[in-house]
């Protein structure tokens, strides 16, 4: 069955209509595929190569995208809310305004990936790789849920900024022994 058809039996499943059928791409090779605005939504794309698909504003909610390769994947715009991203590979991926709200992204590979905009609400980074990506730095990033390697990470980075404020001083001592348990901690002088 060609992917055209398995997304027009997968759009008959999400509305109920006979015939229809979950979409089964488990495993798939879809490197370079445009999925763009594509409904996915419960889709089963566990193992998937989506190595540089593009994903632009497509429905991924709930989807199943564990061990998934999505390097260099373009999911501006998508809903990848509820999704298991569990050690999915989205290194170098452009995320730039994707939701994902309560995502499972734990053991996840996002080092280099473009979360500027991202709506992380709720999701779990435990054990991600985010390593030269970029954080969110709004509302969005609230309540994710992080390791201890993250957390450092984070502050590490809070400590190296450059500001003279006495508020910003006390905030820095007060958490500068943490930062230095950063695995970055040496590259950025903390050590």
């Amino acid at each position: 069955m060609n992917l055209q058809d398995i997304l027009k039996k997968h759009g008959m499943w999400l509305r109920n209509e006979k015939g229809g059928e979950r979409a089964n791409l488990s495993g798939a090779d879809l490197r370079g595929a445009d999925l763009s605005e594509a409904n996915l939504r419960g889709a089963n794309l566990r193992g998937a190569n989506l190595r540089g698909a593009d994903l632009r504003e497509a429905d991924l909610r709930g989807a199943n995208l564990s061990g998934a390769n999505l390097r260099g994947a373009d999911l501006r715009g998508a809903d990848l809310s509820e999704a298991d991203l569990r050690g999915a590979d989205l290194s170098e991926a452009n995320l730039r305004g994707a939701n994902l709200r309560g995502a499972d992204l734990s053991g996840a590979d996002l080092s280099g990936a473009d979360l500027s905009g991202a709506d992380l609400s709720g999701a779990d980074l435990s054990g991600a790789d985010i390593d030269f990506s970029c954080w969110p730095l709004w509302c969005g990033s609230k309540d994710v849920k992080v390791d201890a390697r993250i957390a450092a990470q984070l502050a590490a980075h809070f400590c190296v900024l450059d500001c003279d404020d006495p508020a910003y001083q006390a905030a820095k001592a007060t958490i500068l022994e943490f930062a230095k348990t950063s695995h970055r901690a040496k590259d950025l002088g903390l050590i």
